[in-house]
């Protein structure tokens, strides 16, 4: 099945993204959020985003607005219908997901995918809560969508082959991104081995081990990793690294995956990091 039109549903940095690689890669995009004006607000910032691109040599004024003109903001989910994929980028919680892929399973024409791009949550439970369980997968973008490489799909047990063949040619082909398919396993592949090395560093720093710097320093420079752990528990957001390592502990039921009391702590206090309040780091 060709895919030529997409709504990404939740215009935050994720879905904004999406919507950006899926516009580059010459396809339509309805960006869709429940907050009103939030969508309009997301496509201005990316022209923004785009125009520092052309200043810099790297796209030209062309191509920055055919990538504008493909991407239409919404405030009503009612816009996804006629789309071949739906992507849902929303808040990591089970019953906001499930409320919202009803509304779009019950939208979509009968060829439709739909996928989410939950980074921890049951494909398979998911795909319970509508009536394409064989057309329903995971497409869990990378941070940010439009500058990493890996897509990683989730199958889940009832995902059919033709939803997985189409859904790697789109993120291999058209986007030209690289794939991993997990299994329907809590935190699948990427954060089944990352988030234990975040909670570790911060059980380090709850134990006064060493500073956050020192920590980082550690990692980045022993370990060969672009960035420290706890620089990207600050940008990926605390409180989501901490649901992933509760979803991790109640799921797999080893004590290894616990989350360190200092992250539950810092997300009670609601320094969520996000690279801009506080989380393990006051950033200017």
């Amino acid at each position: 099945m060709a895919i030529q039109r997409i709504a990404v549903v939740g215009a935050g940095q994720m879905g904004s993204g999406i919507a950006q690689v899926a516009a580059q890669s010459g396809l339509t995009v309805t960006l869709l959020d429940a907050v009103p004006g939030l969508a309009v607000k997301a496509h201005g910032k990316l022209g923004g985003s785009l125009q520092k691109l052309v200043e810099k040599g790297k796209i030209t004024a062309e191509v920055r607005q055919g990538i504008l003109d493909r991407i239409h903001p919404a405030d009503a989910v009612d816009a996804a219908a006629g789309s071949d994929l739906a992507i849902e980028a929303i808040v990591e919680r089970v019953e906001p997901k499930v409320e919202l892929l009803r509304k779009l399973d019950a939208l979509l024409p009968p060829h439709a995918i739909l996928a989410s791009n939950t980074s921890s949550i049951s494909i398979t439970q998911l795909a319970a809560s509508t009536k394409r369980p064989g057309q329903f997968i995971g497409m869990h973008f990378m941070n940010p969508p439009p500058v990493m490489q890996l897509i990683e799909i989730i199958r889940g047990l009832q995902t059919s082959d033709e939803t997985w063949t189409t859904v790697v040619d789109l993120a291999t082909k058209t986007f030209g991104k690289t794939t991993v398919t997990s299994k329907d396993v809590p935190g699948f592949i990427v954060n089944r081995v990352l988030i234990p090395l975040i909670n570790e560093a911060c059980f380090a720093l709850q134990e006064g081990l060493a500073t956050p710097e020192d920590i980082d320093t550690g990692v980045k420079l022993g370990l060969n990793h672009p960035m420290g752990p706890l620089t990207l528990a600050d940008f990926i957001g605390l409180d989501t690294c901490l649901f992933i390592a509760d979803v991790l502990h109640r799921e797999l039921g080893e004590d290894k995956y616990r989350p360190a009391a200092l992250l539950r702590q810092y997300v009670a206090a609601g320094w969520l990091g996000r690279k801009s309040g506080r989380g393990f780091y006051k950033y200017a």
